[in-house]
């Protein structure tokens, strides 16, 4: 039988996929963002992830079983496919507890049209037990079919990292796994046929989802180790990114340097993790104290900048601070839980006006999320301030003179700028 795939979900990971496994079967891209789904048929992808040539070549104009990619907002136009690829957002709520909602509604979607010997694979990060506990019981609900039965699943961890040309979706050796063996087997069959860099199949989809979730903890607690370590250095006049240099120099010394870390994985994932640990009856402490490390650093970089201008007998109350960047990386439109609203929002307790520019961030998106005004130019202004807080390339060039007031302070988060900055962290 002819593997029909539907991808739910056409964001930063779930488009990348749905075009790359496009090129050899027939794919539909389900969607409920009428507009997103909309822009995508139009040939162009806000999120750049999918460059518009690129995705004008894979796209068809009718859901028939012919090689490419049909996007839709329409349920019933993915009833005929026989795999079901889940690749929807897995955030936290405000008290950094996990939020299953996305998982759960496109678990229903899929289940209102779910079929004998279809199956259906998780690529949300999510904690171990996840998709057998939680997504399998809705979906034999809501289909009123029986699972490892009637149907079957899988999980496969999505690797995407935005903005990144170089390690994309096809380049990045995929983590199968399926509820039987033999699921496993199919599932890591059908990402073979398109990943260009190899497949690694899991002895169970437990594992695969612990894996996942490790990946990123272990990125975030290696991150608060030279936060940390940036504090010290800060208070004995040390440069920690001079440190961090002679330091590499030892063949198995890892290169993590001190920053924000947000985005939608590593500053999300450890959650994961540690609710269900606690779930469990266990406090995991390094996990935890790596993440009060790192969601503690928007407020000592704001408290940086303040002292910075004190010491240059600024008054702060009503000054003007400019924050290059707001998005969660460089050169990547992405502004999903990003800490640069951290620093902007201590900055304001401060009392100072702080103005946005990023040529990156859409506007709009930036209202809807955070409620700031940011700017895609230039601004022609001058500020007593200016913080680096993303390294896009544009910023590395940027002339900073004819933005700064006399006295004015530039501090660098990103340690990119050099001797222009007074500060960097």
């Amino acid at each position: 039988m002819q593997r029909k795939i539907a991808i739910i979900g056409l964001g930063y990971v779930g488009l990348p996929l749905a075009r790359l496994f496009a090129t050899k079967f027939p794919v539909v891209g389900f969607d409920i963002n009428k507009a997103r789904v909309a822009e995508l048929n139009s040939g162009h992808d806000s999120t750049l992830e999918v460059e518009d040539d690129i995705l004008q070549k894979a796209l068809k104009t009718s859901n028939d079983d012919h090689i490419g990619l049909f996007c839709t907002a329409d349920l019933e136009q993915i009833s005929e496919c026989n795999y079901y690829v889940v690749t929807v957002p897995t955030p936290v709520d405000k008290n950094n507890r996990p939020v299953l909602t996305p998982l759960y509604k496109s678990s229903e979607t899929v289940g209102s049209v779910l079929k004998k010997g279809d199956i259906v694979i998780y690529e949300s990060t999510v904690y171990p037990g996840v998709t057998e506990e939680e997504c399998v019981p809705v979906l034999e609900r809501v289909s009123g079919l029986t699972f490892n039965k009637d149907f079957f699943v899988g999980y496969s961890p999505e690797r995407i990292n935005p903005g990144d040309k170089e390690h994309t979706v096809d380049k990045i050796l995929k983590v199968t796994s399926g509820s039987t063996p033999e699921i496993g087997i199919k599932v890591d069959a059908l990402y073979k046929e398109v990943i260009t860099a190899g497949t690694h199949l899991a002895p169970t989809i437990k594992v695969a989802e612990a894996a996942k979730v490790i990946e990123n903890s272990q990125r975030d607690i290696n991150i608060a180790f030279v936060n940390e370590l940036a504090k010290i250095f800060n208070i004995m006049g040390i440069d920690t990114h001079d440190v961090l240099e002679a330091a590499g120099t030892k063949w198995n010394f890892l290169p993590f340097k001190p920053g924000l870390v947000g985005g939608h994985c590593i500053g999300v994932d450890p959650y994961y993790l540690a609710q269900k640990a606690q779930e469990l009856g266990y406090h995991p402490e390094i996990i935890l104290a790596g993440r009060r490390m790192n969601d503690s650093m928007g407020q000592y970089v704001a408290s940086e900048v303040v002292k910075l201008m004190l010491n240059n007998d600024i008054k702060v109350k009503g000054s003007k601070i400019l924050v290059l960047g707001i998005t969660f990386k460089e050169n990547c439109p992405d502004v999903r839980n990003t800490k640069v609203v951290d620093v902007i929002k201590h900055l304001k307790e401060y009392g100072t006006e702080v103005d946005i520019y990023d040529p990156w961030a859409s506007p709009e998106e930036v209202m809807k999320e955070y409620g700031l005004v940011t700017m895609n130019s230039k601004p022609n202004q001058k500020y007593d301030g200016i913080l680096l807080a993303v390294s896009h390339d544009r910023f590395r060039s940027l002339e900073l003179n004819d933005l700064k007031k006399d006295g004015c302070v530039v501090y660098d988060v990103k340690g990119v700028l050099g001797d222009r900055a007074e500060a960097k962290l």
